[in-house]
């Protein structure tokens, strides 16, 4: 299985479509979105339009917190800029949308693998993987060869290692990681929408889980047309500065 995994899309319809065309071109036959479909960007129906084709042909999708947001639910705080978008997306999305959303479940499973979009240990209460405390907590509590998540925008990838100690590891763009199976792993495949780490390229991760390895790609994009249609939206506008500087 050639898995493609997507995180925090957060309604960047030209950033999506880029890694999904990345991916294709790997031969992805699978296909996962780790929550927070929407927030922040200026195209929440169309993505979720094609977030849901994917799902109906047996792709995972799992809830985030900005998804839970926009049905109005709590979800922890939001600075004003995410607040602001949200309200802005509730007004976008009609009853499909919401319903497809509703019925999203926090976690799925498959085989050894979990995906969630923040921690296993309480998905509902969106904690960070800040660092290799959090990820220890994660792996353990997912029960799971693998972790699957998204939420700190940021790719990053954890293992138990000797002794059960959490182990973390940057990996480089295009460079594949062995991910042994006599231990647990969790990744963080990034923000396909929003990264913040001074790179505006978009992220995600591709897992061939046969050869038992992960790599993660960062894929150019067309993050001017993606800015403008905030600014078109009348969003604030340091939505649109995150994309063009990435941060």
């Amino acid at each position: 299985m050639k898995l493609a995994l997507f995180a925090d899309v957060h309604s960047n319809l030209e950033a999506i479509t880029a890694c999904l065309n990345h991916a294709q071109a790997l031969g992805a036959d699978q296909f996962a979105f780790l929550g927070d479909m929407v927030g922040y960007g200026a195209d929440p129906v169309a993505v979720l339009e094609l977030v849901e084709r994917y799902a109906a042909k047996g792709a995972v999708v799992v809830l985030g917190n900005h998804d839970c947001a926009a049905l109005g639910h709590p979800a922890g705080g939001m600075n004003a800029g995410a607040q602001a978008a949200i309200d802005w997306t509730r007004t976008q999305l009609g009853p499909k949308q919401r319903e497809f959303l509703a019925g999203l479940p926090l976690t799925a499973r498959a085989d050894n693998v979990l995906f969630v979009h923040a921690s296993a240990v309480a998905p509902e209460q969106w904690i960070y993987v800040a660092g290799p405390a959090e990820a220890e907590k994660s792996m353990l509590a997912a029960e799971a060869g693998i972790v699957f998540c998204g939420h700190v925008h940021e790719q990053n990838l954890y293992y138990l290692g000797a002794g059960g100690k959490p182990m973390p590891f940057r990996p480089v763009s295009g460079t594949p990681v062995p991910t042994a199976r006599h231990r647990q792993w969790l990744a963080i495949v990034g923000s396909v929408g929003q990264p913040r780490d001074r790179n505006n390229a978009a992220c995600y991760a591709f897992a061939d889980l046969e050869r038992a390895r992960i790599t993660f790609f960062r894929v150019p994009y067309d993050y001017r047309t993606a800015a403008r249609k905030i600014r078109a939206a009348g969003l604030p506008e340091r939505l649109a500065l995150r994309l063009e500087r990435g941060v």
